[in-house]
């Protein structure tokens, strides 16, 4: 049952604000979640305006179905906001949106649900695939991968110190039992790192990692900002929620690239026009409160980065 979850957005406030939301705008949600952006954008958009959402999850994609089946204003698309351009022409709206937000990472939906494998937390069948009528579950993909592969999604993706010390440990297990449980890896994890930090499990680094590289994320999160710029109008907001260092690095150096425009050699006298920069940095990276971050633990590595396109 996708209701049995409640969700409230980290930074909700500060999102709505940063997309700067106007009556007949046209907004995409890339990552509806459980809706609750969707629902404060339709609130101040109008009667005329047009809010699209994306989601991989099949369970999301139903939620919002149900929940905003009567208003005309909205639609949903499955799928990755990879396919950002491609969903927005479907709508006949490339170019004319006025709006993108992405919330990165996996929902606290997902993650509370033992169902979907997400977490260490409960037992659960070892899935982690924010869709699962598409790609290898994580079982099916810790039962086959080789170790120095293992080895290298968990340094990469996770920035996991013992590394090498967990993908042999998996390795060497699955030769006897098949690794099929959120439990039986947080299990190999944990016997496989030497020290445990203090007031962290062990297997936070390599769940993340491991859930990162199922569902591409990073991948997405690139293909979806190389059409960004396409798909809003002039004066148009592109809203980032990260979650993780990685994410937040690769939206960081988008958005300053593309506020930087054109690389020309050291040294020439080039006034600021002629780079022909594409966005306008819209004020600092903002962090949680202090008092969102005690209601909420999860909000603690939350990182929102806006942009506006010229």
């Amino acid at each position: 049952m996708t209701n049995a979850f409640t969700h409230r957005p980290v930074l909700l406030d500060e999102t709505i604000d940063a997309l700067n939301l106007k009556e007949g705008g046209i907004y995409i949600d890339g990552t509806y979640g459980r809706g609750g952006h969707a629902g404060e954008i339709l609130k101040r958009i109008g009667t005329t305006g047009r809010l699209l959402a994306i989601d991989k999850d099949e369970e999301a994609v139903a939620e919002a179905r149900r929940q905003f089946k009567l208003d005309k204003r909205f639609s949903i698309e499955r799928g990755s906001f990879a396919l950002l351009k491609q969903i927005a022409a479907s709508q006949n709206c490339v170019g004319q949106v006025d709006g993108i937000l992405l919330d990165l990472g996996v929902s606290s939906p997902q993650l509370d649900d033992p169902g979907r494998g997400f977490s260490f937390k409960q037992d659960g069948p070892l899935d982690m695939r924010m869709d699962r009528s598409a790609g290898m579950s994580a079982a099916q993909w810790l039962a086959i991968a080789g170790e120095s592969e293992i080895s290298s999604v968990l340094k990469e993706y996770g920035e996991e110190k013992f590394a090498r010390r967990i993908a042999r440990a998996i390795v060497e297990k699955r030769e006897t039992d098949p690794i099929e449980t959120t439990a039986q890896l947080a299990r190999i994890i944990s016997d496989a790192s030497p020290f445990h930090e203090r007031n962290k499990d062990p297997a936070t680094r390599s769940f993340q990692a491991i859930r990162i590289f199922v569902n591409n994320e990073l991948g997405d999160l690139k293909d979806c900002l190389s059409q960004v710029l396409d798909v809003l109008a002039d004066g148009g907001r592109l809203v980032v929620i990260s979650f993780h260092s990685l994410e937040d690095r690769i939206v960081k150096r988008y958005i300053r690239e593309k506020c930087r425009g054109d690389e020309f050699p050291l040294g020439l006298p080039v006034m600021h026009s002629e780079l022909k920069p594409q966005l306008r940095l819209v004020g600092k990276a903002r962090r949680a409160s202090k008092s969102e971050t005690d209601a909420n633990p999860r909000a603690r590595s939350a990182m929102l980065r806006v942009a506006e396109k010229l």
